[in-house]
């Protein structure tokens, strides 16, 4: 019933007509869930099984394999829905199924203030850039936490003034 639910997901995935390029950034998402999955059987107690030269357990692939599945689906169809849907219509999708309204005005916020922090993220690379800053090596990490940090207090600091004028 997975891989049958997977096939479904993945052809929706391919219905959408996006770059492959575009999607696959955005399925590695899933890494970390799959470094898992299969570091499972090794760990799990249980039934012991002979799979080549190792030693594994029945109930850690189950697990293994179920996990990958409902994963990949999830993942798969997130990202179909990700790249079809525009955030103004999953707003007005969330007040049509009824979603509590404080959740849906938060939802429209966040969708209507990401682009204003977008344009920040990107004000601060340019001004990064004309100064010379390149990063190229784990040398280059203090300086893009500084402007990481920067960025949330400036974007708190946005929010504080909208929650203060709307009061």
């Amino acid at each position: 019933a997975l891989v049958a639910l997977l096939l479904v997901a993945v052809g929706v995935l391919l219905s959408t007509r996006v770059p492959v390029r575009y999607l696959l950034p955005r399925l590695a998402v899933e890494l970390p869930f799959a470094v898992f999955a299969v570091l499972l059987p090794f760990v799990a107690v249980g039934p012991q099984v002979e799979v080549g030269p190792f030693t594994v357990s029945q109930t850690g692939v189950d697990a293994a394999v179920a996990l990958l599945l409902k994963g990949t689906c999830g993942v798969v169809v997130a990202v179909a829905f990700a790249v079809t849907t525009r955030p103004r219509d999953l707003v007005r999708a969330l007040q049509h199924l009824r979603v509590p309204d404080t959740l849906v005005t938060i939802a429209g916020f966040m969708v209507r203030y990401v682009d204003v922090v977008g344009d920040q993220m990107r004000r601060m690379r340019v001004a990064r850039a004309s100064r010379g800053f390149t990063a190229r090596s784990v040398r280059a990490w203090p300086p893009l936490a500084a402007s990481t940090g920067a960025l949330f207090i400036r974007s708190y600091e946005r929010g504080e003034r909208v929650h203060l004028a709307m009061v």
